[in-house]
C-alpha cells in the first residue's frame, strides 16, 4: 500500500508559509494515500531551547495542524519522541552512512559556517530524517525543492542497508509540493518566524491587515499611477494561493494598467485570506478550549505509529542479528 510520511518542526502556531507550502497539501493527500504526519520534536533539540517552550510549541503545532484540516481518523498524527524506535533506527542507519555524505549536505555546511561549535546532532540530522521515513516504510515524501538533497541521501542510506541485509525498505521518492516557496512579507527572504516576516494561521483579520498593509510590493510602483509587474510582486503570489482564478486575473490586469493601487490590491487579498483562514481560526479556538481532543488525537496517532514501528524494528533486528 502506498504510504506518505511528512514531518514538521514544533515551531508553535503555523504561519501561512507552512500552511501553503506543506500542510494544505497534506490535508488533500490524507484522503488519497495513507498518511503519517509527525511533529519532529527530536529534530528541534539540535539547537538550544527551553524545555517548557518546546512542550508549548509542540502542543500549539498539534492544534494548528488539526485546525488546518488534518483529520486524525484519516491520517496518523503523532509526536516523534513518543515512538522511541525513531532513534533506534537512526543509530542503525548511522552505521551504513558515509561521513563524507553528511558533511556534503548543504544545510550542514551552512549551519557549520555560522557556528563556532557544531554538535553531532546537526551533522546526523538527515540520518534521523531517513529513519523517520523508513520506520513506516513510506515510499513517498511530500517536500519542497530545498529538501531534495536530504531525501536523496535517505534513498542512498536505504539502498546501502538493503544491499547489506536484504531488500526491505522502499527507496522514498519525492512528491514536490504544488505551491512555490512562499516569500516573507519583506519580499526578500523565505517566510520565517525568526525573521518576523510571517502571518500566523490563527491571527485575527485586523492583525493580518496590520502586517499586510506595509508589506513589500513591486518596487517599480512608486506612485499609484505607475503600472506594475505582478510576477515580481509577492502580494500577487499570495493572491494566487488564496484568491479565486477570476480574482487573480483581475488583480493581474489592475496591476499592469495601474487601475488599482497597491493598497486596494492588498485589501482584496485580505478578503480572500480571511475567507479561507476564518474557519481555521474558529476550529483552533475550539480545540484550544478542549485540550482532551488534542490529547486523544496525538495518543491514538502514537499508538498506531508505535505498532508499525515495532513491527519494522522486529524485522530489522532479525536481519541484522540483533536478536
Amino acid at each position: 500500500m502506498p504510504r506518505i510520511f511528512s514531518g514538521i518542526q514544533p515551531s508553535g502556531e503555523l504561519h501561512i508559509g507552512n500552511y501553503l507550502g506543506a500542510v494544505k497539501n497534506w490535508v488533500v493527500l490524507q484522503h488519497e494515500i495513507e498518511s503519517f504526519i509527525c511533529i519532529v520534536d527530536l529534530h528541534a533539540i539540535t539547537l538550544e531551547y527551553e524545555p517548557d517552550a518546546l512542550r508549548r510549541r509542540t502542543r500549539e503545532m498539534a492544534v494548528s495542524l488539526l485546525a488546518a484540516g488534518i483529520d486524525p481518523t484519516r491520517a496518523t498524527l503523532f509526536v516523534q519522541s513518543r515512538v522511541p524506535e525513531h532513534t533506534e533506527l537512526a543509530w542503525i542507519f548511522n552505521t551504513v552512512t558515509p561521513l563524507g555524505e553528511l558533511e556534503r549536505q548543504t544545510q550542514f555546511k551552512e549551519k557549520s559556517a555560522r557556528q563556532e561549535s557544531v554538535n553531532a546532532g546537526i551533522l546526523n540530522y538527515p540520518v534521523l530524517q531517513a529513519a523517520d521515513i523508513s520506520l513506516y516504510r513510506a515510499d513517498t515524501v511530500p517536500v519542497g525543492e530545498d529538501q531534495l538533497q536530504h531525501l536523496e541521501l535517505s534513498r542512498e542510506i536505504v539502498r546501502r542497508w538493503n544491499n547489506r541485509f536484504g531488500e526491505f525498505f522502499p527507496e522514498p521518492r519525492a512528491r514536490l509540493t504544488p505551491t512555490r516557496r512562499i516569500m516573507g512579507l519583506d519580499g526578500q527572504t523565505k517566510m520565517s518566524k525568526s525573521l518576523g516576516n510571517t502571518i500566523g494561521l490563527m491571527e485575527e483579520r485586523d492583525a493580518i491587515w496590520a502586517k499586510l498593509r506595509p508589506a513589500m510590493t513591486d518596487p517599480a510602483r512608486v506612485r499609484r499611477t505607475d503600472p506594475g509587474n505582478p510576477e515580481i510582486c509577492n502580494i500577487f503570489h499570495l493572491h494566487k494561493a488564496f484568491s479565486s482564478p477570476e480574482t487573480v486575473r483581475h488583480v493581474d490586469l489592475q496591476c499592469r494598467t495601474a487601475g488599482w493601487g497597491c493598497i486596494e490590491c492588498k485589501q482584496v487579498l485580505l478578503d480572500s485570506m480571511d475567507r479561507e483562514l476564518a474557519p481555521i481560526r474558529t476550529r483552533g479556538v475550539e480545540l484550544a478550549g478542549h485540550p482532551e481532543r488534542v490529547d486523544q488525537a496525538l495518543g491514538d496517532g502514537a499508538q498506531t505509529a508505535q505498532r508499525i514501528a515495532s513491527s519494522t524494528m522486529t524485522t530489522v533486528r532479525e536481519r541484522m542479528g540483533l536478536t
